[in-house]
């Protein structure tokens, strides 16, 4: 675990640059590395007809990493991961994915219907059981319709190919307005290595461990305690560096799979950076996809004393309902800012306080500075206005001291349709 642990000495510029020279991206999502195959179906688990049913299978030998939700109410498919992969130590091969059913807080149901799924294609596989996980989300409180999904079992198993990562990531959806993929590629060691993954989530977002679903593949050979301590690291700075209304998840999962000859331990720093790319590629398609979005918001913060710090500042601010509507109406309230620093929990000098809104600086040495409101207005109203992910960010940046701590976080701006998406979510 100590091969790779100095990554995160890099502040975010720096892993930025390292990942612009070394990553490209590359078409086929989660099954773009080597050996990857996926696949996604409409089984008939939800009333809209659409892809509802999805599977990753990894090549032999993969070792898989997980983090999970820290609520105290979780879904089955949760423990059953976390057994499973457990028992397996850390060797899982296959995680199959439902949508429109949560199957949380569905008592002794809900735990057999996630073992009599993940048997079931453990026997369509070969696999031992233990080497196949599970995942849903939707509404909680539901329960798999587990019949239905034992019968897309069979029409999902042959529609497994490496190029299905587009399939799968559509089958995951729920309120999302848009898939989310991502796949890298780069040179190291003399040969291509692949990164891929796909994720879910737009509203119910404020992990403490991942995202709703996310899922990373890599063709690389990997030690599971170096992949599961790489996994965390990056987790950290991604699917726990966003929010969109925060809440979290019961069903909250993040698992990556590795397979393939292994990487110079030289390299390895190279391959946890391009983790973290595609990892925050998804982390922010999700918090840009929040329900009843315009726009995302990247927080950076520096001049504490850690980067945890850093970054936990950073996510108060996004996080903030006062700071999330004042975006939505362009208006630069700077004070919201300042103030939702204030109660991050964190300790800093106020009188040190720098703040900008994209090109504007608004204060310096904790004190207001005199600024074209217009402009800043203007400033948010572009990027309201901007292409999806590309010229949609609103840029804040907060430096609170001389410290070596260094953060970021993502959300997206609050607006009335938010309100009007989850009153009737379940009518």
């Amino acid at each position: 675990m100590a091969l790779v642990e100095d990554v995160f000495s890099l502040s975010p510029k720096a892993v930025s640059s390292a990942l612009a020279s070394l990553w490209r991206p590359i078409q086929g999502g989660v099954s773009a590395p080597l050996g990857f195959q996926a696949a996604g179906i409409t089984a008939g688990l939800k009333d809209s007809v659409k892809p509802d049913l999805a599977l990753l299978l990894a090549p032999e030998g993969a070792v898989c990493a997980g983090t999970f939700t820290t609520s105290l109410v979780r879904a089955a498919c949760v423990d059953l991961c976390e057994d499973h992969l457990q028992a397996c130590g850390g060797k899982a091969r296959a995680v199959l994915i439902n949508s429109g059913q949560a199957n949380a807080c569905t008592g002794e149901r809900g735990w057999l219907d996630s073992l009599r799924a993940s048997q079931a294609l453990a026997d369509r596989l070969g696999l031992p059981v233990e080497q196949v996980l599970l995942c849903s989300t939707g509404v909680i409180g539901i329960p798999i319709p587990i019949d239905t999904l034992l019968a897309g079992l069979n029409p999902l198993v042959e529609a497994l190919n490496d190029e299905g990562g587009a399939e799968a990531a559509s089958a995951i959806l729920t309120t999302d307005l848009v898939e989310k993929q991502v796949a890298l590629e780069a040179e190291l060691g003399g040969r291509l290595v692949r990164i891929g993954g796909m994720a879910k989530g737009s509203g119910m977002i404020h992990p403490d461990m991942a995202t709703m679903l996310g899922y990373l593949s890599c063709d690389v050979g990997v030690p599971v305690d170096v992949w599961q301590a790489m996994l965390k690291r990056v987790v950290d700075r991604s699917f726990n560096a966003i929010t969109v209304d925060g809440d979290t998840s019961t069903n909250d999962s993040c698992l990556a799979f590795a397979a393939g000859e292994p990487l110079e331990r030289e390299h390895l720093q190279a391959l946890e950076v391009g983790l973290l790319v595609a990892a925050q590629q998804l982390a922010k398609a999700i918090a840009r996809d929040g329900e009843g979005a315009t726009c995302l918001l990247e927080v950076h913060v520096e001049g504490v004393a850690s980067d945890v710090e850093a970054c936990c500042i950073a996510r108060t601010i996004c996080g903030s309902s006062l700071v999330k509507t004042a975006v939505h109406g362009c208006d630069p309230n700077w004070g919201r800012i300042v103030a939702a620093a204030g109660r991050a929990g964190v300790s800093f000098d106020p009188a040190a306080v720098a703040l900008w809104l994209g090109p504007h600086q608004l204060m310096e040495f904790g004190e207001p500075l005199p600024f074209d409101r217009l402009a800043a207005s203007r400033y948010m109203q572009k990027r309201v206005d901007g292409s999806y992910l590309s010229d949609d960010t609103v840029q804040i940046r907060l430096v609170v001291g001389n410290g070596s701590g260094d953060g970021m976080a993502w959300g997206c701006d609050l607006s009335d349709q938010y309100v009007r998406i989850n009153a009737d979510y379940t009518t």
